[in-house]
C-alpha cells in the first residue's frame, strides 16, 4: 500500500531526471495529440461532404427524356421521347423497389405581390417530391402540396424563404395571393432553406403545371427513391430493367442509352462512402503509427530508466526493501507520467479541434452575398470533432503501454541479487 512517502520519493526521482521525464511525457502527449488531430480531420472531411447531401435522398433516381440515337423497328433515330401520365401511374405497380415518386415540370416565372416582384423558377411537383428532396416546412409555416391539390388542380403555391422575404417583407404570406405569370396562386406554405438562395424554386401542383406549360400532356423529368437496391450490381440490374420497361412503352432500342437520362444518387453515394472509407483507413494507419511511435518512445525511455536504476534497486533490496515494493514504485511512476501527459495531449488535441470547429461554425453561419444573391453553401470540411470515447481509449492504451514498458524490465532487474546489481552496475 502506498503512502505519502512513496509519492514523495517518486516526485524526487522525477525532479532528478527532468529531461528523461519530459521526453517520456512528450512522446505520450504527441502520440495522443496527433491521433486526435488526424481523426478529427478525417471526420471533418466526412461531415463536410455529407452536409452536401442533406437536402437529397441518397437513394434517389432522376430520369429525364432525351432523343433516340438508334433506329428501332422501322422508326427513325433522333426521335423525341416524352413521358406520359401512365408511366408515372404504373411505376410503383411494376417496380416494387420504388418507394416515393414524383414528376417535375420546371418553368421560369415572375411572381408579383402588390408592388413587389421576384423572378425565379416554379416547379410543378407531386406530394412525394417533399420526401425525395427533403423539402421541410416548419410548424406554423403552412404545408406542402397534397393529393387534393393535384386532383382538383388547385391554384396554390409553396414559396421559398427568399421569395417570401422579397414579396412580403415582414408580413405573413400564408393565405395571401401572388400572381405567377397570368394566374393568381394562394400561398399555402413557406419551406425551409438555410441559404435563402435566389435559385430556390416555388412549388405548384403538378397537374396545374401540366395544364399551364405542357398543354395538359406529358412531362420530361421524373424522380423516385429505391428500397432494397444497396449494391452497384443491384443498381445496374434495376437500371437495365427500367430501360427495357421504358423502351417497350415508348418504342426505342433498350440499348439506346441516349433515349433517356438515368442518374442514380445511390451510385454516387456508394462511391463517396468507398472513398471516405479509404481515407478513414489511411488516417487510422497514420494515427496508429504515430501512437505506436509514442509507445515505442515510452518503452525505450522506460528501458533506459530501469537499467540506470538497477544499482538503486540492488541497494534497496540490500536494506530490506521487498521486490514487490520496488516494482510497484516503478509502475506507479510510469502511470503518473503517462497518464498526466496523455491527458495533456488529449486536452490539447480536443481543444484545438473544438476551436477550429467553433471558428468554422461562425464562418459558415454567415452567408456570402454577391450581387444581391446568396451563394449556395458547398461544404468540404465541417465540424472536425472526435468521439470522446476514442480519445479516452487512445489515452488509456498509451498509459497501459507505459506501464508494461516499465513493468517487464523492472521485474527482470529486481530478480538480480543485491550484490550482483551493485557490482555490475
Amino acid at each position: 500500500m502506498f503512502d505519502f512517502d512513496n509519492f514523495r520519493e517518486i516526485w524526487s526521482t522525477i525532479r532528478r531526471n527532468k529531461l528523461r521525464t519530459f521526453l517520456t511525457g512528450f512522446s505520450v502527449a504527441w502520440g495522443i495529440f496527433m491521433l486526435i488531430v488526424l481523426l478529427c480531420a478525417g471526420n471533418g472531411l466526412h461531415n463536410g461532404i455529407m452536409y452536401n447531401f442533406r437536402n437529397l435522398a441518397t437513394n434517389m433516381v432522376s430520369v429525364s427524356t432525351r432523343y433516340t440515337s438508334k433506329p428501332w423497328q422501322g422508326l427513325p433515330a433522333e426521335r423525341s421521347i416524352s413521358f406520359r401520365q401512365a408511366d408515372l401511374d404504373d411505376l410503383k405497380r411494376d417496380f416494387r423497389e420504388i418507394e416515393y415518386r414524383s414528376a417535375t415540370i420546371t418553368h421560369a416565372d415572375t411572381l408579383t405581390y402588390d408592388n413587389e416582384y421576384f423572378t425565379g423558377q416554379t416547379e410543378g411537383v407531386l406530394p412525394d417530391h417533399a420526401h425525395i428532396n427533403y423539402v421541410n416546412i416548419a410548424a406554423g409555416h403552412g404545408r406542402f402540396i397534397n393529393a387534393i391539390d393535384i386532383r382538383d388542380r388547385r391554384k396554390v403555391i409553396v414559396l421559398s424563404p427568399r421569395m417570401a422575404e422579397v414579396l412580403f417583407r415582414e408580413a405573413d404570406p400564408l393565405g395571401e395571393y401572388v400572381r405567377c405569370g397570368n394566374l393568381m396562386f394562394q400561398v399555402i406554405g413557406v419551406y425551409e432553406d438555410d441559404n435563402k438562395s435566389n435559385n430556390a424554386p416555388a412549388y405548384i401542383p403538378f397537374s396545374v403545371a401540366q395544364q399551364l406549360y405542357n398543354h395538359g400532356y406529358g412531362f420530361g423529368s421524373l424522380t423516385f427513391t429505391l428500397q432494397g437496391v444497396n449494391t452497384e450490381e443491384e443498381s445496374d440490374a434495376f437500371e437495365a430493367r427500367f430501360r427495357t420497361w421504358m423502351a417497350r412503352r415508348h418504342q426505342f432500342d433498350p440499348t439506346d442509352e441516349n433515349a433517356i437520362g438515368f442518374w442514380n444518387m445511390g451510385n454516387e453515394f456508394r462511391l463517396f462512402n468507398t472513398m471516405m472509407d479509404g481515407i478513414t483507413f489511411f488516417i487510422w494507419i497514420i494515427g496508429i503509427g504515430t501512437l505506436t511511435a509514442g509507445i515505442v518512445g515510452v518503452s525505450n525511455i522506460m528501458l533506459i530508466t530501469v537499467k540506470e536504476r538497477t544499482k538503486e534497486f540492488g541497494i534497496r533490496k540490500a536494506i530490506g526493501a521487498k521486490p514487490s515494493s520496488i516494482l510497484s514504485l516503478v509502475i506507479t511512476e510510469s502511470i503518473l507520467v503517462t497518464a498526466l501527459f496523455g491527458y495533456i495531449g488529449m486536452i490539447l488535441g480536443i481543444g484545438l479541434t473544438e476551436l477550429i470547429s467553433y471558428g468554422m461554425g461562425i464562418a459558415q453561419s454567415a452567408p456570402t452575398a454577391q450581387d444581391g444573391d446568396v451563394i449556395p453553401e458547398i461544404s468540404i470540411f465541417r465540424d472536425p470533432t472526435i468521439d470522446l470515447g476514442i480519445a479516452v481509449s487512445a489515452t488509456l492504451l498509451i498509459v497501459i503501454a507505459g506501464v508494461l514498458a516499465g513493468y517487464f524490465p523492472a521485474r527482470k532487474a529486481i530478480k538480480i541479487t543485491a550484490i550482483e546489481a551493485m557490482r555490475d552496475h
